[in-house]
């Protein structure tokens, strides 16, 4: 179950050398990712970043038009998504700049494809979590597996998107998720517009979950950038 739940996430490889990012690319997909995008440069990787959102990024130090160091740091203007560094440069201060600028990883070449392997599942498992078939919140347990919610005395009913929208930040507990990513959730590949709907359900959600919906202490907005889940 949490195999197929992590390699569902996607996974975003950035290095200017096509014989590595062919290499790796094979390697995650022997391993049953099939979510992978690829950049050359840092330009491209934000690019790549701000329209697909992926899950992790694998970053090469050395690239075109800058650093995976730079990277990183333009990364975390506007996403706190893991990233783990591949590198040929294994100097302990390049480690260190890393790991320093919030980095969740660091792999020195020549690699062991299993050692990549591993690692990726390790930082993928500590920062998503599979939501399992129950989670409590402050004023409820919510059931996936039935799609109820239980209140007090009172069973409520998820409606499917009502659930989509619990699963997926329950799956990031803790971390903000974007308004984009909550409307690609519930609405598929092409989630814009739905933003005011998105809102609508959220509204219904807080309703079952919250205690005072009108004050909620378990699907928190985050102003500007989306919604967060708060679980016990």
């Amino acid at each position: 179950m949490e195999h197929s739940f992590l390699h569902s996430k996607k996974i975003l490889l950035v290095d200017d050398q096509p014989e590595l990012l062919t290499l790796v690319r094979e390697i995650l997909t022997d391993d049953g990712f099939c979510h992978l995008a690829s950049a050359g440069t840092v330009e491209q990787a934000l690019s790549v970043c701000r329209t697909q959102r992926p899950d992790l990024a694998i970053l090469d130090v050395m690239l075109p038009d800058g650093d995976g160091f730079s990277l990183l740091k333009q990364l975390r203007q506007f996403s706190e998504m893991p990233v783990l560094f591949l590198t040929a440069r294994d100097e302990a201060d390049d480690k260190l700049a890393g790991l320093g600028l919030g980095a969740d990883d660091y792999i020195v070449k020549p690699f062991l494809p299993q050692e990549l392997l591993l690692r990726v599942h390790a930082v993928l498992r500590r920062c998503y979590k599979d939501a399992g078939e129950q989670i409590q919140l402050a004023a409820c347990t919510v059931d996936f597996s039935r799609a109820e919610v239980y209140r007090q005395d009172q069973t409520l009913a998820l409606t499917a998107k009502e659930h989509a929208l619990l699963e997926t930040l329950a799956r990031n507990e803790g971390r903000i998720v974007t308004f984009d990513a909550l409307c690609e959730a519930l609405w598929g590949e092409n989630p814009f517009g739905y933003e005011n709907s998105l809102n609508a359900h959220v509204r219904r959600v807080r309703e079952k979950i919250e205690a005072d919906p009108s004050h909620p202490v378990s699907l928190i907005t985050v102003k500007g950038l989306g919604y967060k889940l708060i679980v016990r």
